[in-house]
C-alpha cells in the first residue's frame, strides 16, 4: 500500500476517535496535507507527507511514516507517524525579525 484516504489514517493513528470525525475534519478543511488544505476526506496521503490538523485547543504536525489495514492499540497507532514540533529557533528569528523591522 503506497497511500491510504486521509480520513482512514486519522482515524487509525487515533488522531480522530472515530472516521466519521476524520471526514468531518477532512471536509471543513481543518487538516493540512504538506501546507495545502485538504477539500475533502478522500485525498491520500502517502509515506513522508507531512498532516497538519487543527483540532479544539490544539495543532498537531504529523509525518506520515506507514499505514494500517485496521485500527489497531495505541502501540500500533504510535508507529503510524512521527510528531514534528515547530522549530524554536525558527519562531524566535521571525520574532526578532519583527521587533526590527
Amino acid at each position: 500500500m503506497d497511500r491510504q484516504r486521509i480520513d482512514k489514517w486519522l482515524w487509525h493513528a487515533r488522531v480522530v476517535r472515530t472516521r466519521a470525525d476524520a471526514a468531518a475534519l477532512a471536509a471543513a478543511g481543518y487538516v493540512r496535507i504538506n501546507g495545502r488544505r485538504v477539500d475533502g476526506p478522500s485525498r491520500a496521503v502517502r509515506p513522508g507527507d507531512v498532516v497538519t490538523v487543527a483540532l479544539d485547543r490544539t495543532v498537531r504536525v504529523l509525518k506520515v511514516v506507514a499505514f494500517a489495514e485496521r485500527r489497531g492499540s495505541a502501540a500500533d497507532a504510535r508507529a503510524l507517524c512521527e510528531t514534528l514540533e515547530p522549530s524554536v529557533g525558527r519562531l524566535s528569528e521571525r520574532a526578532r525579525a519583527e521587533e526590527h523591522g
